[in-house]
């Protein structure tokens, strides 16, 4: 399939900034609830957000200037005066409200009140908490960095967590926030959001200090395999050991011998058996089984 290329410098600040939120994606939701200089609350979506450490936790939100007019918003604002912010976590059952809360009303409207989100008394900070967010970060910020002044710039505002409410719902019985209570919701590009919920949640296994064999321990045969896709290469690359010749003949012996029979003289319909057979068995999660069919092939 063709690739086409760009220029950043050659687009128009809403072109660039479609390919950018199109592409990276899903995005989490920072709820942010500031105070102006007069102490009148603000309340603003933004998903150029994450995480960015745990000692400090800091957390990180860009209320980027305007691409259309390089205006500036509340928020930016509200943080320079009073450099305190709450940071709620959006979940589904509160996405509508969250739409509403990012209308971009005149300054000095509540947002909390056009939204019907309910506000809660902070320990820490000044600005409110949201009571329908299960996860609420109190935050004082450390800095504000401005990324550029032309339309569509970022400011990155640099959050120092100094507490944090959690709803007990959200978490499992040893005190972890539970993926599948959650219920989070990303940004997309376009109008687009996604739900991290149910069938859309999988589990995969992280290599730290024990990593897998990788890709490239694999015969060729196996890495250019046509039938294979990448992901089924990288179950393959994450097994911790590949398995011994003893197990691989085994293996080919009781499992394999009817297809070899019956391929014995059809050597490229032999291997596009094999890899459909290790295709089956990483579906089931049968990594050690699926590696002794590949490696079967080369077997004496």
């Amino acid at each position: 399939m063709a690739t086409q290329r760009f220029d950043p410098k050659e687009l128009s600040i809403g072109t660039l900034h479609g390919y950018l939120v199109g592409a990276i994606g899903p995005r989490p939701i920072a709820l942010a609830s500031t105070i102006d200089a007069e102490g009148r609350p603000n309340l603003s979506p933004f998903s150029f957000f994450n995480v960015f450490g745990a000692n400090p936790p800091l957390l990180i939100f860009s209320p980027a200037r305007r691409g259309r007019d390089n205006t500036t918003k509340h928020s930016y604002h509200n943080v320079k005066a009073v450099p305190e912010v709450v940071i709620n976590v959006v979940t589904y059952a509160m996405v509508q409200q969250i739409s509403v809360a990012s209308g971009e009303f005149p300054e000095g409207v509540n947002e909390f009140e056009k939204s019907g989100l309910t506000p809660v008394a902070p320990e820490r900070v000044r600005p409110f908490r949201v009571k329908e967010s299960p996860v609420q970060f109190e935050c004082r910020v450390q800095q504000v960095i401005e990324t550029g002044t032309g339309g569509g710039a970022g400011n990155l505002v640099l959050c120092e967590v100094v507490m944090i409410h959690i709803e007990e719902g959200a978490l499992d019985s040893e005190g972890r926030i539970d993926q599948r209570r959650i219920d989070t919701v990303g940004r997309m590009g376009g109008h687009f959001y996604c739900r991290a919920h149910g069938d859309a949640l999988f589990e995969l296994p992280q290599p730290n200090t024990h990593y897998g064999v990788g890709v490239d321990a694999l015969p060729r045969e196996a890495r250019l395999s046509p039938v294979l896709t990448g992901n089924e290469l990288g179950q393959l690359g994450a097994a911790m050991a590949i398995p011994d010749e003893t197990s691989v003949n085994e293996y080919k012996l009781t499992e394999l011998s009817d297809t070899f029979i019956a391929l014995h003289d059809q050597p490229q319909e032999l291997l596009a058996s094999l890899h459909r057979h290790a295709q089956q068995l990483l579906a089931q999660g049968q990594v050690q089984d699926a590696w002794k069919t590949l490696l079967a092939y080369n077997a004496r």
